[in-house]
């Protein structure tokens, strides 16, 4: 049994997690085994850059957390080596990242995730991951709404050009009687 000071800072470790968990759009559970020093070390580089907070702890710690924040099915995917990302703002930055790496090292695998408060499949991550970043979405999207903005002036400065182009000819021609 552990004793009271111990069981206080787990406690406080459990709570500071729950936290960040119910502050967070996104999190990412990931296998961490077989990962090298320098990997991990530019991964985690790569998670703080994009506002990601990477931990690891262990999984009954976590687990704890994950039921106490309201992600309960996740416990089932925190056996070995796990640790967790939890995004600060982009909900797909943990999953861009770690899905980089997943690629990169056989044995570094991504188990599962959550968004919106609901536990997501390795799938559901994955395809996270597939999507464009919120500025390029809001460039594609501006492009598909000044395009058809374009085609119209365009149309319509020929419309111009064309009658600027027969008025003279009018004025020239003589008048008939």
């Amino acid at each position: 049994m552990p004793s009271k000071s111990i069981l206080e800072k787990k406690q406080a470790v459990v709570a500071e997690l729950v936290e960040k968990i119910k502050n967070s759009p996104s999190g990412v559970v990931v296998n961490y085994q077989g990962i090298t020093v320098e990997n991990d070390t530019k991964m985690r580089k790569a998670l703080r850059e994009a506002g990601v907070s990477y931990t690891v702890m262990k999984n009954t710690l976590t687990g704890r957390a994950c039921e106490e924040a309201g992600l309960g099915d996740m416990k089932q995917y925190l056996s070995g080596m796990t640790a967790i990302a939890i995004a600060d703002n982009d909900p797909v930055a943990p999953a861009k990242v770690l899905k980089e790496y997943a690629e990169k090292i056989e044995s570094f695998e991504i188990l599962a995730g959550y968004l919106d408060g609901k536990v997501v499949d390795k799938e559901t991550v994955t395809y996270l991951a597939d999507i464009p970043s919120k500025e390029v979405l809001i460039a594609k999207f501006l492009g598909s709404i000044k395009s058809p903005l374009y085609g119209l002036a365009y149309a319509l400065q020929a419309v111009v050009d064309k009658d600027g182009e027969a008025a003279p000819a009018a004025e020239e021609a003589p008048a008939e009687a």
